[in-house]
């Protein structure tokens, strides 16, 4: 079960347009952990648009650095002391981002523009619970393809972990970095018992080396992440809580071009 919720938090990393007021997501990756509640953003509408330089395949390096639990010891949520055993543990992952899919006469309409850059959810999802859970742990990802804010991933032993993306806010401070918020329900289905949270994931990307082109040998991707997980109203706690979240977790990625 620790695993399992290790792998929950993370599954949001990069499969997370609505704006937010500027500056509010570029401050708040530097105020961890004093997170009193959740970010400012819109209601969820189509798919995340990345910038350019985020195009192509990336080998990820993700370490977790730091964690707390605000409301300890009253409020804990499942899985958190468990997680302590990921700090500075470098989880290795491949995930690839690409030009949007359409359809007929809108992808050749498309094809003649700049196309939206995208990730590609069951690729990026299936190799991070992998890395989290084993090749065994996870048996398949699938995105809706009417809603790219919908996944299932398909665990072992029967078990299931629903996602939908609900909100999201984005913020470009300049050409080299881009900054974004997601809010996702999260459900998790086990063998005889159900769970539910909610998950939001600010991450403040930032492209290094020479050259934004994609597939820059020399060029790579760092980034600060924060994961917050928040109560759903059907928990208990939820009152007690607040609004304020019950888990954080502070990451450090690094992307290298791959293939």
């Amino acid at each position: 079960m620790r695993a399992i919720w290790g792998f929950c938090w993370v599954l949001a990393l990069l499969l997370w347009c609505g704006g937010a007021s500027a500056g509010v997501l570029s401050d708040r990756t530097s105020s961890f952990p004093n997170w009193e509640g959740k970010p400012p953003i819109a209601v969820a509408k189509g798919d995340l648009v990345y910038p350019d330089w985020m195009a192509g395949t990336w080998n990820v390096a993700s370490t977790l650095v730091d964690l707390a639990a605000p409301l300890a010891p009253k409020i804990v949520t499942p899985g958190f002391e468990g997680n302590r055993r990921y700090l500075q543990q470098q989880i290795l992952f491949k995930v690839r981002f690409q030009p949007e899919k359409n359809i007929g006469f809108i992808s050749n309409y498309k094809s003649k523009i700049a196309q939206k850059i995208v990730a590609d959810r069951t690729f990026n999802g299936l190799n991070i619970a992998k890395a989290y859970l084993g090749d065994g742990g996870v048996l398949s990802v699938k995105v809706d393809p009417n809603n790219p804010n919908r996944q299932i991933t398909v665990l072992k032993g029967e078990r299931q972990l629903i996602s939908i993306v609900t909100a999201r806010g984005t913020e470009t401070p300049n050409p080299r970095e881009f900054v974004s918020a997601e809010i996702s329900q999260q459900v998790f289905r086990g063998e005889s018992d159900i769970y539910l949270n909610q998950v939001e994931t600010t991450t403040a990307y930032r492209v290094v080396g020479s050259g934004e082109k994609s597939g820059s040998a020399s060029k790579r991707i760092e980034a600060d992440q924060v994961t917050a997980i928040y109560l759903s109203p059907q928990d208990p706690d939820y009152f007690a809580a607040g609004g304020h979240p019950v888990a954080l977790y502070r990451y450090r990625l690094e992307l290298l071009p791959g293939e």
